[in-house]
């Protein structure tokens, strides 16, 4: 698959990051290519770094953390081993 503005569009829309930005263009970019073209390995990956702890704490004020709530969006998009091991 091609990595075109489409394609941008859709990752970006589904890791929120119109919402919650976090990536460029580029970085979007890279990961597509990085898992071969597949759409939902690059969003479970994307999702899954933009899940490391958020909180921030600055003289006294705090933020809440997102982390949990990109790992749910994250677990649509996993990937399932759930296949019939051959015999030797």
């Amino acid at each position: 698959m091609e990595f075109d503005e489409k394609i941008l569009d859709t990752i970006q829309r589904e890791i929120r990051d119109n919402y919650t930005p976090y990536f460029e263009p580029d970085d979007i970019e890279y990961y597509f290519n990085k898992n071969n073209g597949n759409l939902n390995d690059t969003i479970y990956e994307l999702l899954i770094i933009k899940s490391e702890d958020s909180t921030i704490s600055v003289s006294g004020l705090n933020t809440t953390d997102t982390s949990a709530y990109f790992k749910r969006l994250a677990s649509k998009f996993k990937r399932f081993n759930s296949g019939v091991l051959k015999e030797r």
